[in-house]
């Protein structure tokens, strides 16, 4: 019995700890690419390693005029690995969107505008192509192909 309270002191002293750091970094709501690269270092770590093909490249213009809403978490390892790689898509494919909209959700995938509820956010990150304001198309999680080739499917 003693043994037991000793994890179980130790264990719940450890997520006490943790807790308010996670909390802190949790960011929800409207956010800017370059907040995402600069308050977050795995986010900028994957842009850095990220190396866009030509093709890939190439297959961005379909986005041209198009608005992409991004819906991620600051503390979701998908959304660390793919956001990335779409901020460096679009520097260096120089498309140009309508709009691009980064919004960050709590670990309930919600968000205090209701972003998130509006497009039905099951999994992070999911990236929704609109065309005039409707949906033609969304990637969720991580793509079949590569970010840019599923992007451009529809």
């Amino acid at each position: 019995m003693k043994v037991f309270l000793r994890v179980s002191c130790a264990l719940l002293c450890a997520l006490l700890m943790v807790t308010p750091l996670q909390a802190q970094q949790i960011q929800q709501g409207a956010m800017s690419g370059e907040q995402l690269l600069s308050d977050y270092p795995a986010f900028q770590q994957h842009y850095q390693d990220y190396q866009p093909t030509e093709q890939d490249l190439q297959a961005m213009a379909k986005l041209a005029g198009k608005e992409l809403v991004v819906l991620l978490g600051t503390w979701c390892h998908d959304s660390e690995r793919e956001v990335p790689k779409l901020l460096k898509l679009l520097k260096h494919s120089e498309v140009e969107l309508a709009q691009v909209s980064f919004v960050a959700v709590d670990y309930q995938k919600q968000d205090k505008a209701g972003v998130a509820q509006r497009f039905n956010l099951k999994y992070t990150p999911t990236f929704i192509v609109l065309d005039e304001g409707q949906e033609i198309h969304r990637v969720v999680e991580k793509p079949k192909k590569s970010l840019a080739a599923d992007l451009t499917r529809f």
